[in-house]
């Protein structure tokens, strides 16, 4: 296992978070806000200019991402 810092992917649970509805399902996606700070944060890390602060954010987001991945994938599997 590899120990990494991140951001908890729950301090973005009450303004990162949103439940769209998609073709009759509720899903889990991120506000355009937090959508644009991953996109941000992506660019930087690709030219290697990610302080370590930005890194465990970017870290936390990616994590809050695979879980929403995971989530909306069984919704969709049990609809």
């Amino acid at each position: 296992m590899i120990t990494q810092m991140m951001v908890q992917p729950s301090s973005w649970v009450e303004s990162g978070i949103q439940i769209s509805k998609v073709r009759d399902l509720l899903l889990f996606k991120f506000t355009s806000e937090l959508q644009s700070r991953l996109e941000e944060l992506s660019q930087k890390r690709k030219a290697g200019m990610l302080t370590s602060e930005e890194e465990a954010e970017l870290a936390g987001i990616l994590e809050l991402d695979r879980i929403f991945t995971l989530l909306n994938a069984r919704i969709i599997a049990e609809s």
